[in-house]
């Protein structure tokens, strides 16, 4: 069953577009300089997360695994990877503990890139020792735990108890022989919890907002369910979850945006939302299946000298320094954030 799951997954990942809520970015606006001051060899895309080196900031995020069907798909976003150094997540390593026939599905990736960034994958449901096997299987990096509940609540043979769940983050977190990453899957990150797991020893909180692949209806397309609106609009946009979680996080715990994450600018305004690092999954694999390897290279080289040209045109040499560039927040997503209590006007006044 897990392993026709993870087809299925795939399948209408492919198929079904992004939303139906937005991820908010319409509302963020970054401010010109028409005096950058500086040079487009001054800028640098090096960033680090959870105390690893990354070579640039977008991140190839977990999407597949568990079935043999998907390996040569893992094997093409790992060939992706290593072709564009950017670091990769694999998909949930779960099924591997069930079946060892699908161990293959994720260890092709360090096969293919064996001197890359990788990050194992398992649920908050997992123990610290399935953790550190997660994390040997494919000599991982770091290790990422999802958080699901809206998914699995849409699934006929999902979870329906998550009582635990951030005692047992914390023991994985002490247990972990890499820095555990928490991801949220398509509905976002509160401050609340954000200030939580950050307390629980994490290294790096993902949001993984509303705006993006809709795990939810994918779910509902699986069963044939008709979901109400509202039900699958469900979550935080992203930029909007990425503001209330830089808003509580200690400058030991980083922050990585994705949900919905499809333009350089998204990336960059996320960035400068406090971001170490943004990361992306489905439209990669669109590209892989549609064009092949060297078209989803070259799309991703574009993505990253789009990404460039906006830092140099805020005047940003460093990842880093986009924390000081000022981003102006309206509307609906202004509103949201000055009711949590959230001085909005401080992006504004950046570097100032």
């Amino acid at each position: 069953m897990r392993q026709s799951r993870k087809l299925d997954h795939l399948k209408y990942t492919l198929a079904l577009a992004d939303g139906p809520a937005t991820n908010a970015f319409a509302d963020f606006t970054l401010l010109h300089n028409c005096l950058p001051g500086i040079a487009w060899a001054d800028v640098s895309l090096a960033t680090t997360v959870a105390g690893i080196p990354l070579r640039h900031p977008v991140i190839i995020n977990a999407i597949t695994g568990g079935a043999p069907d998907v390996t040569a798909i893992n094997a093409d976003l790992a060939a992706l990877a290593k072709r564009t150094g950017a670091a990769m997540a694999v998909g949930s390593q779960y099924a591997a503990f069930e079946d060892a026939a699908v161990r293959r599905s994720y260890q092709i990736v360090r096969e293919i890139n064996p001197g890359g960034v990788l990050f194992a994958n398992l649920g908050a449901h997992a123990t610290p020792d399935q953790a550190a096997a997660a994390v040997a299987m494919i000599k991982a990096d770091a290790i990422q735990i999802h958080l699901n509940a809206a998914q699995e609540l849409a699934m006929a043979e999902g979870d329906r108890d998550f009582t635990g769940y951030l005692a047992n983050i914390a023991a994985i977190a002490a247990a972990s022989p890499v820095p555990v990453i928490v991801k949220e899957v398509g509905c976002g990150v509160a401050r609340e919890q954000a200030a939580a797991l950050a307390g629980a020893g994490v290294r790096a909180i993902d949001v993984g907002g509303a705006g993006g692949t809709n795990f939810v209806a994918i779910e509902a397309a699986r069963n044939a369910a008709a979901l109400p609106p509202e039900t699958l609009a469900w979550g935080i946009p992203t930029a909007v979850s990425a503001v209330e979680a830089a808003s509580v996080l200690p400058p030991a715990v980083d922050l990585i945006v994705s949900g919905g994450i499809r333009s350089p600018l998204d990336a960059v305004k996320s960035l400068a939302l406090g971001g170490r690092a943004v990361a992306v999954a489905a439209p990669a694999v669109r590209i892989l299946q549609d064009e092949g390897l060297e078209a989803a290279v070259a799309w991703f080289d574009a993505f990253l000298r789009e990404l460039r040209r906006y830092m140099l045109l805020v005047g940003a040499r460093s990842v880093g320094a986009l924390a000081a560039v000022p981003l102006v927040i309206t509307g609906w997503s202004r509103e949201w954030l000055t009711q949590r209590g959230i001085d909005t006007s401080r992006f504004a006044r950046a570097g100032r």
